[in-house]
């Protein structure tokens, strides 16, 4: 995977980490660059952010990783009821019994972790993650959040009326603020070709965002990511 995207040349390359946590990141990039960094004795070592991030930034002979991450956690179930529920549950559930199976592929040494993520970044995968959390919840009306849900975002009182609606800002509230990191990290490090690795919910509407922003051309992590794997996608194909 590494080989592939460093086709891409990336001039910079941005973790899903908060900014906060920036001075240890770059302490353990001084560590993992001198050979001094174990990570398999690192809490986390086996993430993307030193797989991939930490080792390709020394490949390419770059100063660090930049954390970009704005951490807020809500309950993608958190919506509980209301009109146009099933059109929700539907979308959420498609992409569910979807992704979850191919990561138990990968579990089960069935499916290479390259394979995995390559699947995960196909336009098809990546459409129906942002529909389920991002358009679709619209639909929802009259409806009430579950008060056992996970949800750490403050945006006031949910309108009821709007429920869908109050669901896609919780998410979208964390997406600026992660946008906002990456736009204050690009001129930081002035780089013109940069690598966001985030998880799944987030590319859509990070690409969205980037897409309409004069300054920037989104390149797919799929220009470089092939694979033969795609059939296992058939189900939303």
């Amino acid at each position: 995977m590494r080989q592939q995207l460093r086709r891409f040349r990336p001039e910079a390359i941005m973790v899903e980490v908060t900014p906060a946590e920036q001075g240890r990141l770059d302490s353990l990039y001084a560590l993992y660059r001198a050979n001094r960094l174990d990570l398999a004795a690192l809490p986390g070592g086996r993430s993307e952010t030193y797989q991939v991030g930490f080792a390709l930034a020394r490949e390419l002979g770059l100063p660090g990783v930049q954390a970009v991450d704005y951490y807020a956690s809500t309950s993608q179930t958190i919506l509980q009821s209301g009109t146009n529920y099933d059109a929700f549950t539907r979308d959420l559930r498609l992409l569910q019994t979807t992704a979850r199976p191919l990561k138990a592929l990968v579990q089960r040494d069935s499916l290479s972790v390259y394979d995995y993520i390559a699947l995960a970044n196909q336009p098809v995968m990546i459409s129906l993650a942002h529909r389920a959390i991002f358009n679709t919840p619209a639909m929802v009306t009259s409806g009430t959040f579950s008060p056992a849900a996970t949800n750490t975002v403050n945006l006031g009182p949910v309108d009821t009326a709007y429920a869908g609606a109050h669901y896609i800002s919780l998410f979208y509230n964390r997406n600026l603020k992660i946008y906002s990191n990456i736009l204050r990290a690009q001129r930081q490090r002035p780089a013109k070709r940069v690598l966001v690795m985030f998880g799944l919910t987030h590319v859509g509407v990070l690409q969205e965002l980037l897409a309409a922003n004069p300054a920037y051309q989104v390149v797919p992590a799929a220009t470089y990511l092939n694979t033969k794997e795609k059939k296992r996608l058939k189900a939303i194909l």
